[in-house]
């Protein structure tokens, strides 16, 4: 936002759009966000495996998101939380926020005094909301995204995002992007809710950022059932994985002959050498190898890029635990 917009003393508002919702089959809650504002992550999103998750914006009140996650355990409502938090607040005109409960229920709440084009959707599951807009459409496309998406709430979140932003966006333009989803027992090793949490601060197209980094944070972190089949590589697909690690330094074998074998001991030593310098010691190795058959011809970029997003798209068919 211009200075002109906000009173002397006033900090800068992370005026934005974003989207908090639930999955009930993963018991999940999450926040995805993106805005012109640096590090929109360490702001917006909160939220708590037992309680829900809360995304407080505009000229935010971080306190909300504590407080609200507070009330939420504390047997509160969605809508019960956005009454408490802004009949408390004497700035609360100014506030914007999103909330769900792992109860189910979901409310939100726009000030009088936000920028427009600012409002609030909800549906089962979820609640969009947004200031500064380009347009009217820009909540509504949110909405549609992310009922009409499938697959698991990660996926559901970014598409929200995407369709938010072609919708119109923020009218200020484009600059960070979060997701942080907490799920029972979710986080690193089990030891806490942090099933997902990753985030652009400063980016040309924080969106697409958010997502690529997100593809590597599932296939590194993010548990899948294990598959009834696996597929082995071969053809042009093998040959093509196998001249991509070779570009990587993981192969010296004989590309020529790749297409005709399939892959063989030479080409999975190499695939686990990959395997193992990107941590993804997460999935066997006849499943990273099954990922990249059933992935690789969809898959975007080279190098690298290539094999963690085909990786990505193979291990879609698989839920995550």
């Amino acid at each position: 936002m211009s200075r002109d917009q906000r009173t002397p003393g006033e900090g800068p508002r992370p005026s934005t759009f974003s989207i908090v919702a639930r999955d009930p089959e993963q018991d999940a809650v999450g926040v995805a966000v993106q805005s012109k504002f640096v590090s929109v992550g360490s702001v917006v999103p909160f939220a708590d495996a037992s309680a829900g998750a809360i995304a407080t914006q505009s000229f935010a009140n971080v306190a909300y998101g504590p407080d609200g996650l507070d009330l939420l355990l504390d047997g509160y409502t969605a809508e019960e939380v956005v009454d408490e938090l802004t009949d408390s607040d004497d700035e609360a005109a100014q506030r914007q926020v999103g909330v769900v409960g792992q109860d189910g229920s979901v409310a939100a709440f726009t000030g009088d005094e936000c920028f427009d084009v600012a409002g609030d959707v909800q549906g089962e599951h979820y609640t969009v909301q947004g200031n500064i807009l380009e347009n009217d459409e820009t909540l509504p496309a949110m909405a549609d995204a992310f009922e009409t998406t499938d697959g698991g709430l990660p996926e559901k979140l970014l598409a929200a995002l995407h369709a938010g932003n072609d919708a119109g966006g923020d009218s200020r333009g484009e600059q960070s992007a979060a997701m942080y989803v907490a799920k029972p027992e979710g986080g690193y090793d089990g030891k806490n809710d942090r099933w997902i949490d990753v985030r652009v601060d400063d980016h040309e197209h924080p969106i697409d950022e958010l997502e690529r980094v997100f593809k590597i944070y599932d296939v590194t972190l993010l548990a899948r059932e294990e598959p009834e089949d696996v597929r082995e590589l071969d053809g042009d697909v093998a040959r093509a994985v196998a001249a991509t690690l070779a570009d990587l330094g993981f192969y010296d074998g004989d590309l020529e002959s790749v297409a005709d074998t399939g892959f063989g001991d030479a080409e999975r030593d190499a695939l686990e050498d990959f395997r193992g310098m990107n941590n993804f010691e997460n999935h066997e190795l006849s499943v990273l190898e099954d990922a990249l058959a059933r992935g690789w011809t969809d898959a975007d970029a080279d190098g690298d890029e290539r094999l963690v997003d085909a990786i990505w798209h193979g291990l879609q068919r698989l839920e995550r635990e």
